[in-house]
């Protein structure tokens, strides 16, 4: 099988080095519009060759979209019209749904295209940053099955066993309501805090010489990409908005104790978050 890798940086670049360890492909197509990125992988081994996308998609059983949402988005349909009544594949690595769901829904080659988010990620971007095993025993959650042609969705599955995913089934709105509460809304608390941070200690040194392990493992998040978050921040705007107003709602709560000294009441909130460790155990 030859796989064409549409954006060959961290999950690209990942996807590609256990695919291929793996036995799973035996050609990979890089394409990437950083030509930095495109020599790297090539020099690491990522890729076997670089190429335009028309060529990748004609060389390519398999097309995996790994560019920012908004560019899959933009990208799918002529991708879908390229791939149009071949036995092709393609997929996407989003982390939002609903913009290519809607985009894709009446495509007549809608069948050969499977919308999956693997949940997995570092704060870290580009070739350099690809490692192996990154997608070992992490949710992948394949949305709109039933809208997919079996034999499209069966390769996507198979793929996905390879690289040691649990399979999770999920339609578009009901994916991107989920991740705004468990992703988005945990990237945006992380950027806030490192520019508050980041603004004091314009006054004062020492804040970052103190930062421990609890700061930094808070603020890990606010390593990442911009050219990626921002699509998907205004591509989930509508939920991830709805998640901000109960986080702020929350943070004002604690706010309210906190001014009134009532320490029963900042008990009772973190007993009652405590709570959290019956799911993330």
């Amino acid at each position: 099988m030859t796989i064409a890798v549409i954006g060959i940086g961290l999950i690209g670049g990942s996807l590609a080095i256990d695919l291929r360890k793996r036995g799973f492909t035996d050609k990979i197509i890089g394409v990437d519009t950083n030509q930095q990125h495109k020599n790297i992988a090539q020099l690491c081994g990522l890729v076997d060759e670089t190429g335009s996308l028309e060529n990748a998609i004609e060389s390519s059983d398999l097309i995996i979209l790994s560019t920012p949402v908004d560019t899959n988005c933009t990208m799918l349909p002529g991708i879908l019209d390229r791939i149009a009544g071949t036995s092709k594949v393609v997929t996407d690595m989003g982390s939002t749904k609903g913009s290519i769901a809607r985009i894709s829904l009446h495509h007549p080659a809608r069948g050969r295209y499977v919308a999956l988010h693997p949940m997995a990620g570092t704060e870290f971007s580009g070739p350099l940053a690809a490692i192996g095993r990154l997608f070992d025993y992490k949710p992948a959650i394949i949305c709109d099955p039933e809208k997919s042609d079996h034999d499209a969705l069966e390769l996507i599955e198979r793929m996905l066993e390879v690289l040691n995913m649990r399979k999770v089934y999920m339609n578009s709105a009901d994916h991107d309501i989920h991740v705004a509460y468990v992703s988005h809304i945990s990237h945006i608390t992380s950027f806030s805090l490192a520019l508050s941070v980041l603004e004091k200690e314009q006054e004062e040194q020492n804040i970052l010489t103190l930062a421990g392990g609890g700061f930094e493992s808070t603020v890990r998040l606010a390593k990442s990409n911009g050219d990626t978050w921002a699509p998907i921040f205004l591509e989930n705007s509508e939920f991830i908005v709805e998640v901000m107003d109960t986080y702020i709602d929350k943070m004002n709560l604690f706010k309210k104790m906190i001014s009134g000294r009532d320490i029963e009441g900042l008990k009772a909130l973190m007993e009652e978050a405590n709570k959290i460790r019956k799911i993330l155990h």
